[in-house]
Formats: structure tokens, C-alpha cells, sequence
């Protein structure tokens, strides 16, 4: 048997040539692929011929993915929203919008499960015009909206740009709060993790100083790097990273705002998720 003639066609002069690869993906588009699956395998074929550089594959792949995605599956939960209280003083909540670096806030009222509205940072600045004498944050907040976690991404991307608000409260079955999203959310979803200058770890250094005794610590801070910064004396023996040490002596995945001490230092956990911490405040317990 004869081997099998790679794909041609006829040019107007007569001469045959192979059909160029963006031809053969226009001839599988124009067949109408049947699944998802196979319309991936065309985009990704057209990748591995340098049709499309591997960045916009992984955008169209995460598009994709969050058609199929619920809002649950992305969502901040319950435990690790940063919240305002609503009989909160100014005084009493700036430190925590400072220090979280966040936009949006969900302000509530005597439970997490009483949301009264979502406090906007920027609307804070009239305090600084104003002052804080009459200042009354039931004045400022900005309606919540309520969402089920069985919402898909994709339906709520879309109500995201529609309505033009970028976050909402995810209720359970049962009507309690679960968690928050936001359109950052989503769209690192589609596009990967998405950083801004209010990010603590915006760079690559392992180790920042805040004050004379106050460190910023990105987990993944090698033993020895630790070890060499702050004279310690750590082991690497069971763990390679700083996050390792803090997390067994935590004994769980901490959150938010956890504390702990080993070995003369204290950790709180600055950003952690549920597979693991990211970034640590760090201080000795004794500083010279």
C-alpha cells in the first residue's frame, strides 16, 4: 500500500501545494465543531503551530473554564472577609481598610450574616475634607448585591460590566453569608493572577522591613535566607520554606490574621488561602 499524500490543493496555475495550517483550522471551524472539546483541540493545535502564542490559548482556555464555573468555587469565604461593623468609629476601622489594602468592603451589622451595604474606600476621603464629627457610615455605604454560589462566572461577568459594580455577597442555601466575589476574581480566572500597586508582595524580595520590628515575609521564604536575614537558627531539615515552619507549628492552615510565635518570632498571617499561607508579618518577640 501505497503512504498516504500529505493534504493539497490546486493553485490557479494548476500547481499543487500543501494547505497551509490557518487553512486546515478555517476548514474545522467551518465544520462546526460538536463539544468543547473539540473546538479546544483546534485552538490548541493552531497553538502548537505558532498560530497563537501560548498566553492567548491560556486566556481562550480560561474563558472557557468559566463558562463551566460556579461562584462558589472561586469565592473569598465566610471566615476570611474583611469586614466593617457598622457602629464602628472611623478611628476604630481606617487601620483595617489601610492595612488590607482592599477597594470594597462589606459592612455589617450585629452578624456576619447582616449585611448592610458595601463600604467604598475612595469614599473616605471626605474625611479628610470634613472631618469625622458627623460622620456616619449609613451614609455612604452602597447597596449589596446578593448572589447564590450556584451563579455561574460567566453570567456574572456579564452582570458585573452591565451594572457596573464590582462586587457581590454569595448567600447559601439557607440564606446565610458565605462569602464575597469580585470581578478580579473572575477575571483571574480567565487571565491569571492580577497585581496592583496595594499588593504587599508586588515584587520579587522575600523579605521587607515596615518598621524596626516589622517584617513582611512572603512564605516561600527560603529557611536559609530567613535564617541569614534575621540571624535565626531555624532547621531545614523537615521544611524548605518559612511557611512550612509557621504552618506546622500552627498545626492547620491558618487564616487571615492568625498569630503565632516560634522560636523568639511572632507570625500573623497577612494572605493565606486553603491550600496554603502566602504572606507573613513577622516580628521578634524580644528585639534587642
Amino acid at each position: 500500500m501505497g503512504s498516504e499524500e500529505p493534504d493539497r490543493s490546486t493553485t490557479s496555475n494548476g500547481q499543487r501545494q500543501e494547505k497551509s495550517w490557518f487553512s486546515k483550522i478555517l476548514e474545522g471551524f467551518s465544520a462546526e465543531p460538536k463539544s468543547r472539546d473539540e473546538l479546544l483541540a483546534i485552538i490548541r493545535e493552531a497553538a502548537a503551530n505558532k498560530l497563537l502564542d501560548q498566553e492567548v490559548l491560556s486566556i481562550i482556555e480560561g474563558a472557557l473554564d468559566v463558562a463551566d464555573q460556579q461562584v462558589r468555587e472561586i469565592m473569598v469565604p465566610r471566615s476570611q472577609m474583611v469586614v466593617v461593623k457598622m457602629d464602628q468609629q472611623p478611628s476604630e476601622f481606617l487601620p483595617l481598610v489601610i492595612e488590607s489594602g482592599h477597594s470594597r468592603f462589606p459592612v455589617i451589622g450585629e452578624s456576619m450574616d447582616d449585611v448592610k451595604g458595601i463600604l467604598l474606600a475612595k469614599d473616605l476621603l471626605q474625611l479628610i475634607v470634613n472631618g469625622t464629627e458627623n460622620f456616619k457610615l449609613a451614609n455612604i455605604i452602597r447597596p449589596a448585591n446578593i448572589i447564590p454560589e450556584s451563579k455561574r462566572l460567566n453570567i456574572l461577568l456579564r452582570e458585573f460590566r452591565e451594572n457596573r459594580y464590582h462586587m457581590a455577597i454569595v448567600i447559601d442555601e439557607y440564606g446565610g453569608i458565605s462569602g464575597l466575589v469580585t470581578i478580579e476574581d473572575i477575571l483571574e480566572e480567565i487571565v491569571g493572577d492580577i497585581e496592583d500597586e496595594t499588593d504587599e508582595d508586588i515584587d520579587d524580595t522575600f523579605i521587607r522591613a515596615v518598621s524596626d520590628n516589622e517584617f513582611v515575609v512572603k512564605a516561600l521564604t527560603p529557611i536559609e535566607d530567613f535564617n541569614d536575614y534575621f540571624e535565626a537558627g531555624f532547621s531545614d531539615e523537615e521544611f524548605d520554606t518559612v511557611g512550612g515552619i509557621v504552618t506546622k507549628a500552627f498545626g492547620h492552615v491558618p487564616l487571615r490574621n492568625e498569630t503565632t510565635e516560634v522560636e523568639g518570632f511572632h507570625f500573623r498571617v497577612l494572605y493565606s488561602d486553603n491550600r496554603q499561607i502566602h504572606l507573613l508579618r513577622v516580628s521578634r518577640t524580644n528585639p534587642q
